[in-house]
């Protein structure tokens, strides 16, 4: 790997945490997981938690080998990496019917790649909402840098409960962000209560699919792995996704898309491709789809 590029993954390692605390940091974190004894119960219970730690220790990673968007995007032959991850957001605020001048919310926005990408696509003023601090530092500097500040901000919040009036956004977006919810009835209703009467909320979001035998000990340590690789309390079925939408108050139509670092920056490696391992597990299984999209209405009454 480039010098350069392998220093600034090593220095980021761990986010706010203190380097002498990443260690630490990782225990915590695995002893939520299934493989290392931990239950559902306790992951959502401790949700906020659990995630803030989960992006302090994962986020330089995930720069560094991903780019500033941390989603998965259907491929065309020919097609770049780059391309697709384009694409996958262009199809976002094409779905959205995004006009320029329109105020647009991005739940759960990392580092603010998509929310660049659609800003810059659609000439909306695009908002992320983000729990973790690190990732809120790291994308205002990267909006400074694609001089993009006029047009992308970040809102420091769970998105369990925003700082925002009711009726304050055009549109809404998540991009694999919701499966990090504790409760996704409570997460869809305070989405719902930010939006304009009349406007979407669109999404991908990470599901088990029919295919999933929650009595198949393989299907379930598979499970466990991406949940384990990826900050999630617990994976949800397509249909728990529709319901919750529908208990929130919206209308839908879903579509599935097939050294110099700190002690312990290792296990934080290991549990990634683990769960990378997992992920391409689940997909020839056919019991998980990370790219579950739905287009959800907020009714005008």
């Amino acid at each position: 790997m480039p010098k350069s590029g392998a220093l600034d993954l090593a220095t980021g390692v761990g986010g706010n945490i203190e380097k002498k605390a990443v260690l630490s940091a990782v225990d915590k974190y695995e002893k939520y997981h299934n493989p290392y004894g931990g239950h559902e119960e306790e992951r959502k219970a401790n949700c906020s938690d659990m995630v803030n730690k989960y992006y302090d220790l994962v986020t330089s990673f995930y720069e560094y080998g991903w780019g500033e968007s941390f989603h998965f995007a259907n491929r065309w032959k020919g097609e770049s990496l780059r391309e697709s991850i384009k694409r996958h957001e262009h199809f976002i605020a094409l779905q959205l019917g995004l006009k320029p001048g329109q105020k647009v919310l991005d739940v759960g926005c990392g580092i603010g790649g998509p929310l660049r990408e659609i800003a810059r696509f659609s000439g909306t003023h695009v908002t992320g909402v983000n729990i973790n601090e690190y990732q809120i530092t790291r994308g205002t500097e990267l909006n400074h840098i694609a001089g993009m500040d006029s047009c992308c901000n970040y809102v420091k919040a769970d998105f369990m409960d925003m700082p925002f009036s009711e009726n304050s956004f055009d549109a809404v977006f998540a991009i694999e962000a919701t499966c990090h919810a504790p409760d996704l009835v409570h997460c869809y209703k305070e989405i719902y209560r930010v939006l304009k009467p009349g406007h979407c909320f669109a999404a991908y979001d990470w599901c088990i699919t029919d295919s999933f035998d929650p009595r198949n000990e393989e299907h379930q340590r598979i499970k466990g792995e991406v949940e384990l690789g990826n900050g999630i309390p617990a994976i949800r079925s397509r249909e728990q996704c529709l319901e919750a939408l529908n208990l929130a108050g919206f209308e839908v139509k879903a579509l599935e898309f097939a050294g110099l670092a700190p002690e312990g920056s290792q296990r934080v490696q290991a549990f990634l491709e683990k769960a990378a391992d997992a992920h391409v597990e689940g997909g020839r299984k056919g019991i998980f789809t990370p790219m579950y999209f739905f287009l959800a209405h907020k009714p005008h009454s």
